[in-house]
């Protein structure tokens, strides 16, 4: 089979013929129909995330297939059976060897681009917007970044709770975009004032602002919420961790607050137990559709993997294995 491996930090994934691996006790093999290329994995390949991955390794936290070949013990699923899963490492490749308890059914009405695309952007955004933010309808929500894997989940997420969106990025064709999926107000932030604009069309300021970009863009957001805001702080796509004055968060009574998905889970599991079920039920419902914005063959891992990186992809890029 065909794997993508990182050899050494910071070079291109290249992708090479290994044979397949065989399924253990509990475990089963999966053949990957498509695997999400999300920013964390191109900051796995840089050595830049939270958490550093020593090579050699196969990068790739998301995926979606079919079971092939049970292990010695398994009996909750079968072979033919869609599933999906997920895990720091490991989804680029043709075929991967997963515990059999820990993937999902994928039902008949969910495709396996839409199940390998939503659950890192998805779950990421509800949890910001439904349980750390507490967004309530009709107000407005500002989204940085909106035209990217989490922004443009973001905005959907947003419409979902009844949320009025205002979707900020940087070019007209990734705003197209958000306004397609539902966002009222659009600021091209490389050619707007973001602070004026974002006053300007809310009325008098943001309610709330998700922020996965940081850089320079997140003081002018934080200047232009309403008093007692929310702020809440995903990432830092542009490359730079901001340094908020706190002068401005005393000013305008803002709770700036973060969300990472691995401590949320360990610190509110109730929380995130409550967050992933709403979730899958709006995707098995059609509530739900990621956008996918390019796709790509196994063997132009690195080419996907900078179209993230780069921040010039517009909702999910997937690696399809077997094109």
């Amino acid at each position: 089979m065909k794997v993508a491996t990182a050899r050494a930090w910071g070079v291109p994934v290249a992708v090479e013929d290994l044979p397949d691996p065989e399924p253990g006790a509990g475990q089963v093999l999966v053949r990957v129909e498509a695997a999400a290329v999300n920013y964390p994995d191109y900051l796995i390949v840089a050595n830049r995330y939270q958490v550093s991955v020593p090579p050699p390794f196969t990068p790739g936290s998301e995926w979606a297939g079919v079971v092939e070949r049970l292990g010695d013990g398994v009996t909750e699923l079968a072979v033919g059976d869609r599933v999906s899963g997920g895990g720091i490492t490991g989804a680029f490749a043709q075929r991967l060897v997963a515990h059999a308890a820990s993937l999902g059914r994928v039902p008949d009405a969910v495709s396996l681009d839409d199940a390998a695309a939503y659950g890192v952007v998805y779950g990421t955004a509800w949890s910001a917007l439904r349980s750390v933010a507490d967004v309530q309808p009709g107000e407005w929500v500002v989204v940085l970044g909106a035209a990217g894997g989490v922004g443009l989940a973001a905005v959907d997420v947003a419409v979902l709770l009844g949320a009025r969106v205002l979707a900020a990025a940087s070019s007209p064709e990734k705003l197209a975009v958000c306004a397609a999926r539902g966002a009222e107000a659009l600021v091209d932030y490389e050619r707007e004032p973001l602070k004026e604009r974002i006053k300007e069309l809310t009325g008098g300021g943001a309610d709330v602002v998700l922020d996965p970009v940081g850089g320079r863009y997140s003081e002018e957001a934080l200047r232009a919420t309403r008093y007692g805001s929310r702020f809440v702080t995903l990432g830092y796509a542009a490359g730079d961790i901001p340094r908020i004055p706190l002068n401005l968060v005393l000013l305008k009574g803002v709770q700036v607050m973060g969300y990472e998905a691995r401590t949320f889970a360990t610190n509110a599991p109730e929380l995130a137990a409550r967050d992933r079920a709403e979730l899958r039920a709006a995707l098995e419902a059609g509530r739900i559709h990621p956008h996918i914005g390019a796709s790509y063959p196994l063997d132009q891992v690195a080419a996907a993997l900078a179209e993230v990186g780069e921040r010039r992809a517009i909702g999910k890029v997937l690696l399809h294995p077997w094109a």
